[in-house]
């Protein structure tokens, strides 16, 4: 064959190859344990960048990532998201140059996920085609405006003393086994036909406390507009880390489009303890009980990130309800402060009013909303503005009855009408109540029509004219759902209604003649 024609066609297939230069970031590990492993080679990596780690893995596994949680002289310190063990010293590590994201998508409503958007509900895999980054700044005073709209959780006790407004950053604080969980679910059921998306973040939580509540919110249709991301007690603490972040995340790609988000995270002391856990394995500093310095900002570079946004950047909500326990109802401790300190205000739960039977057990005195009546509806806010007050001071007052001294007619009074008002604000577990079912009880209380009802039949009193004034009074409760005011006229439909109600009540709860209940409920008859 002829020399010059092999020539010609090597030159030619040499030219026709497409040769590309590829470049590649590749690390070593080091060091490799506990969730953390330490990689030198990665001089040029980004604070929270995702690592792809190269490990021998079966078809159907996904990539192995960490995250960049520590940059040092000579190594940077990598937080491991997934199964560590497959992860050896002289396991080389590639830098992606993606700061870690969420998947986040319409779909995802209904569903259980864990941190990093993928489904462990066993349904099938979630299709998002858009990305969040977990981490990101909060939106400027510019892009807010003021929390005026109120997020009604169908507790009574929180809707009249203690308000939240969409956007508003509330914390539910307390000991353990107090119903702080129990007020947030309430919460999410209560968003049915608002309009509302719920996440709830589970941080740490068991599993068995998770399908638990996963069954009470389908038990209720609360689920369908629901998404629940789970970092288990069993998983890494990568993940109770990132579960709260990447909530967040999940929240703002539904704010962005307009919509109004709560979100929950259960709860954020097992979130500070998972990053100090982190934090000293990566050999950070410890400051005050062993946290590290910058836990402040772990906390408020998450909450700062609850807005409600201006119609020029689409007038969506997320409006965040975090978790803190605390040890022996000590709200001085670290990580409770600093939260009180990032947040619009806290609903203390208290251990000895729970177990007195006053549930939800709020300690009014160190509860408080700073968006305060803003958040409320005019219907709300003449009804219950003096309530909080009023319970205050019968607080303070309870404590003379012990003593058994004389007290005058007017404390007489006001001791009962407290001991209405705590009977009132008691509810059952998973049973919230609609706006203008609150609003009506409230106003019966605030105008007297309780002051003469058995402190033990407040409960019964409550259920039967709820129900009495829905039957008979339909186009006023109608009116004050639509309008969200009581008017005058609105007042004196609802006078007559209760006093027509308290006759009837007072002839079944006394010992009158058969007569008289013939002929009252005669004439009530003919009224309808």
């Amino acid at each position: 064959m002829n020399k010059d024609f092999i020539i010609e066609q090597l030159k030619r297939q040499i030219s026709e190859t497409d040769v590309s230069a590829e470049t590649k970031k590749i690390g070593t590990v080091v060091e490799a344990g506990d969730g953390i492993v330490r990689i030198i080679g990665l001089d040029d990596v980004m604070m929270s960048e995702m690592i792809r780690f190269n490990i021998d893995k079966k078809e159907d596994e996904e990539d192995l990532y960490g995250v960049v949680l520590n940059l040092e002289e000579g190594a940077v310190g990598v937080i491991v998201i997934g199964e560590i063990h497959k992860i050896k010293e002289g396991t080389t590590a590639a830098s992606t140059g993606k700061i870690l994201s969420v998947p986040v998508a319409e779909n995802m409503m209904g569903r259980v996920i864990n941190p990093v958007g993928q489904p462990i509900d066993g349904g099938s895999s979630i299709d998002a085609e858009l990305y969040y980054p977990i981490e990101k700044i909060a939106p400027g005073v510019i892009m807010r405006e003021s929390v005026n709209q109120p997020l009604q959780t169908g507790i009574k006790a929180v809707d009249a003393m203690i308000p939240i407004g969409r956007g508003q950053r509330e914390l539910i604080i307390g000991d353990r086994q107090t119903g702080k969980t129990a007020i947030a679910i309430d919460a999410i059921i209560n968003q049915k036909g608002q309009d509302v998306v719920c996440i709830y973040v589970a941080i740490g939580q068991k599993k068995s406390k998770i399908a638990q509540i996963t069954a009470k919110l389908k038990e209720h249709e609360a689920l369908e507009y629901t998404i629940i991301v789970v970092a288990g007690s069993s998983d890494s603490a990568a993940y109770s880390y990132i579960a709260p972040y990447a909530g967040c995340a999940i929240g703002e790609y539904f704010m962005d489009k307009g919509k109004d988000v709560l979100i929950i995270y259960d709860d954020l002391s097992k979130h500070a303890w998972s990053y100090r856990q982190i934090s000293l394995l990566l050999k950070r500093p410890p400051g005050r009980e062993a946290y590290p310095g910058d836990v402040f900002y772990l906390h408020s570079r998450l909450l700062e990130r609850s807005a409600k946004l201006s119609k020029d950047f689409g007038g969506g909500s997320l409006t965040a309800l975090p978790i803190i326990e605390t040890q022996a109802g000590d709200i001085s401790a670290y990580i409770p402060t600093n939260v009180i300190s990032i947040t619009d205000g806290q609903i203390f739960l208290e251990s000895d009013l729970f177990f007195q039977g006053i549930r939800p057990a709020i300690n009014v005195g160190l509860s408080v909303s700073r968006v305060g009546s803003s958040a409320q509806t005019k219907a709300m806010k003449k009804v219950a503005g003096k309530v909080k007050l009023e319970l205050a001071q019968f607080r303070e007052l309870e404590a003379f009855t012990k003593f058994g001294s004389d007290l005058d007619e007017k404390t007489k009074k006001r001791i009962n009408r407290g001991y209405k008002t705590v009977e009132v604000l008691k509810q059952d577990l998973y049973k919230p109540k609609s706006m203008e079912h609150q609003v009506v009880i409230m106003w019966a209380l605030t105008n007297g029509y309780l002051d003469d009802v058995d402190t033990e039949k407040i409960k019964d009193f409550e259920e039967s004219f709820l129900k009495y004034v829905s039957e008979t009074s339909r186009r006023t409760m109608k009116e004050i759902k639509e309008k969200k005011e009581i008017t005058e006229k609105m007042e004196k439909k609802l006078n007559a209604t209760t006093k027509d109600f308290k006759d009837i009540w007072n002839v079944e709860h006394s010992t009158v003649s058969e007569s008289e209940k013939k002929s009252l409920s005669e004439r009530e008859s003919s009224k309808k």
